[in-house]
């Protein structure tokens, strides 16, 4: 992976000429000079830039496979469901993974004929996957951050004659590598940790098998499901500092979550990297970091939004993976968590200052 990194972030080096930018220059044009249509690079922005096509470089070399790129992590879920799907045949989705994928599911492929059957995370250790077209896994699970198998899952699911699509968010290719255990596909919001600031939606699709992926690629060219450049521009430069970020984040969070879980005020905490927590030996197995994603359970939810506001350095959003550090009570989206139940998203703050606010807020 190290080496990886060092080829993401010199991927357009060789192509350099003399005077030429170091930084990717931000191409908007979405028409292009076309006096003939063949051996040209690009036609028109629907079907690619040149910015996505940095990107895609990108996030190619650290997903080893083949990478299309969406205008947000439900774009890229819905392309890898809709151009694998069929109608009568059966998906087999988390119950308590990222609920709009679930909502997508029931209010979209249900309707148009495909079987929608809900297990939750842990019971896809033993669920017959019998009759199943896709199985998609979320590991860890939004937000209650429970692991599963991603290679016992894909062989049972492939000895089924199911192909496997795994959302790895919560985890990035730099800590979790769903492809190389296995999975058909991988999808993932680059929104949260790989754009990294908050300020660009964005996803991805990652695959090996060629012919799928160009069913994926057909996917977003025909649905008109398309990144708009700035936003690939800035996820572009965010994957430049992803390594960094992502280690600052995941150490603190370790301290953190440590200190949570003594504190009288938290009923339960989850963090993969806690050895007493029931995941912590399959995430040392099969991840490279426990990640920055903390869950923990205060008494009520009265408690959990006193807490939220005063702590001054918690943004209250919905989403993750970036910067600043975030905290939000899960069950107001209807979760099935208590409802005491927060969400923490560690970002890259000083860990005294950040704990010594988090200690106040909570005593």
């Amino acid at each position: 992976m190290q080496r990886r990194l060092a080829q993401m972030l010199h991927h357009r080096s060789a192509g350099l000429e003399k005077g030429d930018p170091v930084a990717l220059p931000l191409t908007t044009s979405t028409s292009y000079h076309l006096p003939e249509v063949q051996g040209a690079p690009y036609i028109y922005a629907r079907n690619g830039t040149p910015t996505w096509a940095a990107v895609e470089a990108q996030l190619s070399l650290l997903e080893d496979a083949e990478v299309v790129t969406f205008p947000s992590g439900m774009g890229a879920i819905s392309a890898a469901l809709f151009a694998t799907l069929r109608a009568g045949e059966r998906v087999i989705l988390p119950s308590d993974g990222y609920y709009v994928t679930r909502v997508l599911s029931e209010g979209f492929l249900a309707p148009m004929g495909v079987d929608v059957v809900q297990i939750k995370t842990l019971d896809y250790a033993t669920a017959d996957f019998t009759g199943a077209a896709v199985v998609y896994l979320e590991t860890p699970s939004n937000p209650g951050l429970d692991v599963v198998d991603i290679a016992a899952v894909c062989a049972r699911a492939h000895a089924a004659g199911a192909m496997v699509i795994v959302d790895n968010t919560t985890m990035t290719p730099l800590m979790q590598r769903p492809l190389d255990l296995g999975a058909d596909l991988v999808v993932a919001a680059d929104t949260k940790a790989p754009a990294g600031h908050s300020d660009a939606l964005f996803g991805h699709v990652a695959g090996r098998d060629a012919a799928r992926m160009t069913r994926v690629r057909d996917w977003r060219r025909l649905s008109g499901s398309v990144p708009g450049s700035m936003e690939a521009w800035l996820v572009h430069r965010g994957l430049e500092t992803l390594e960094v970020r992502l280690e600052r984040m995941c150490a603190t969070a370790g301290v953190i979550a440590a200190r949570l879980a003594e504190h009288p005020a938290v009923l339960r905490l989850r963090y993969p990297g806690l050895p007493d927590d029931p995941s912590f030996a399959l995430s040392k197995q099969q991840m490279q970091g426990f990640g920055f994603l903390i869950g923990m359970t205060l008494k009520d939810a009265t408690v959990a939004e006193d807490f939220l506001a005063r702590c001054p350095y918690l943004v209250r959003s919905t989403s993750f993976g970036g910067t600043h550090s975030a905290g939000e009570r899960r069950a107001r989206w209807g979760d099935a968590v208590p409802e005491g139940f927060i969400r923490l998203s560690v970002g890259v703050e000083p860990v005294e200052a950040l704990w010594g606010a988090m200690a106040a807020a909570l005593d």
